[in-house]
């Protein structure tokens, strides 16, 4: 345990971050998952709206550092080309 002030502070803040960012990916997992398995039930209407949802929360994420940004543009046009498949 660190004994000043400043190392006990960056360790609530890294705290608070860290639960900040597991939320945001674990939001980003569920998105992808309902975005897969509406591919799955081939729904194209709902596959093109979880799909706008699924960009969106990834580049907000690679934006605040949460995810790299060459591993943001990997999901999407992973997701891009799985709803090729249905189209």
């Amino acid at each position: 345990m660190a004994n000043i002030k400043s190392a006990k502070k960056r360790i609530l803040v890294t705290r608070r971050n860290n639960l900040a960012n597991n939320a945001k990916k674990s939001e980003i997992k569920t998105t992808i998952k309902k975005f897969d398995a509406a591919v799955a039930d081939r729904n194209l209407e709902v596959a093109e709206a979880l799909l706008k949802d699924c960009m969106s929360l990834i580049n907000k994420a690679a934006a605040d550092g949460v995810m790299h940004k060459n591993a943001a543009a990997r999901k999407i046009a992973t997701l891009s080309r799985k709803i090729e498949t249905i189209r």
